[in-house]
């Protein structure tokens, strides 16, 4: 089969030193397409051939280092496509069933973070396109617990950020605890963020949304999705919000959303690593009662609620295709800010 392979991390050095610095561009085709053995389904495991499957940062940061993953590994965790064989266990799956997998792949089940419901924090917790091979590829396998019944009658690149950038930003919006008329911020406005905004206007028609982002592409899709607000991280907006999802990768934006929080409001980090320092100072960044939340991976329970979500409200799902050999394009087109809507690779 034919799949998008990492075999050595792009490393960016600065001056000597190895920090990665999220506005240098990323190594040039750091992913190898190339011909591998076709996977065989374990134990409870289905095999899926590969639709489509969503380009996400977190790729980029398994591809220079800041995420730790197995290696060589096939990345991808907005996986759609359609069942063609079961191993052996397998219950609640058949074969022909169109599904999705999304960033967790396994979780233990007994460690004290799972029995509390909080599979995302397992200590054992196990990665799609990190710990296992993932979606870059035209066949890949998963645990048939960990897939999700999608419909059939939509295209599967539509269907493909729903795995992980819907899904975690689904569980952002959970996290932030937002309420009728409060004002909102979103730091970035990539793959995530344009379908939060969409769940917040969906469920909090009086809720004001500000915008912030350095991406004209980026403010004119925030505009349409109904932003009240779109603006530079720098400048100020109308009014001081009353939480903020920060979707970037950078960490003076942290910084920044807390200046403009109100009192006792919450900041949600929609992002696994920060790339620059966070650095605050107490009276002014998180006196009166401001709250700091980040977000870890993802349950299968926020992944199954969004999808409910999907069927019942719907969204506008602006995504941007790109065929399997042009994933190195793809990946510096995310980098760079250049996409509109989510980044997917059409595989079949």
């Amino acid at each position: 089969m034919k799949a998008g392979v990492v075999r050595e991390l792009a490393e960016i050095y600065v001056e000597g030193s190895p920090r990665r610095y999220p506005e240098l561009p990323l190594k040039e085709n750091p992913v190898v397409v190339t011909d591998v053995p076709t996977p065989a389904p374990g134990s409870r495991q289905v095999l899926i051939a590969v639709e489509a499957c969503g380009v996400c940062y977190t790729d980029i940061d398994i591809i220079e280092g800041r995420v730790k993953c197995k290696l060589p590994v096939i990345p991808g965790h907005q996986v759609v496509g359609r069942v063609v064989e079961l191993g052996g266990g397998v219950s609640g799956v058949a074969t022909g069933d169109r599904v999705g997998a999304a960033w967790i792949a396994w979780s233990c089940g007994v460690c004290e973070h799972c029995v509390r419901g909080y599979e995302n924090l397992c200590v054992n917790f196990k990665a799609t396109g990190c710990d296992l091979d993932g979606g870059y590829a035209e066949y890949t396998v998963a645990y048939a617990d960990y897939t999700y019944k999608l419909p059939g009658s939509i295209e599967a690149e539509k269907l493909a950020p729903l795995m992980c950038a819907g899904s975690i930003g689904w569980r952002a919006y959970k996290l932030a605890n937002i309420r009728d008329g409060y004002r909102v911020g979103l730091f970035g406005f990539g793959s995530s963020a344009y379908i939060v905004i969409q769940v917040i206007k969906k469920l909090h028609p009086s809720v004001e949304v500000y915008v912030f982002t350095r991406s004209r592409e980026h403010a004119e899709l925030a505009e349409k999705l109904g932003a009240d607000w779109v603006g530079y991280p720098s400048e100020t907006p109308p009014r001081r919000v009353n939480a903020v999802i920060d979707f970037t990768p950078v960490g003076e934006t942290v910084r920044r959303a807390l200046e403009l929080l109100e009192r006792g409001g919450r900041l949600v980090i929609n992002a696994i690593r920060k790339q620059t320092p966070v650095v605050l100072d107490y009276a002014e960044h998180l006196w009166m009662e401001r709250e700091v939340k980040s977000v870890a991976n993802v349950t299968r329970s926020d992944v199954k609620e969004f999808i409910e979500f999907y069927a019942e409200y719907g969204i506008d799902a602006h995504v941007q295709v790109y065929r399997l050999e042009d994933v190195n394009a793809a990946l510096r087109d995310l980098k760079a800010a250049r996409t509109r809507g989510a980044p997917v690779l059409r595989i079949k």
